[in-house]
């Protein structure tokens, strides 16, 4: 697919800094944005937060995994 940042931005209708800043993991995929990918993409938005909901997820394991693992002993029925 030859499809640049600054392309799929002009044709989603965003500035192409956000298109940037979620490729680099700096911005979160908003529900605005999802509707717009999922639209210009033909799939759904649900999609595109899912992807987002699994990248933080990720990122929060790697950071807290450690610690969660000496705080929080898992219930023993």
């Amino acid at each position: 697919m030859d499809l640049s940042q600054n392309r799929l931005a002009m044709d989603i209708r965003v500035p192409a800094r956000r298109i940037n800043e979620i490729v680099h993991g700096k911005r979160r995929i908003t529900a605005d944005t999802a509707l717009r990918l999922g639209r210009f993409f033909k799939n759904s938005p649900q999609f595109w937060l899912g992807l987002q909901m699994d990248y933080d997820l990720d990122v929060a394991e790697d950071k807290l995994s450690d610690r969660l693992d000496r705080e929080i002993q898992p219930y023993a029925a």
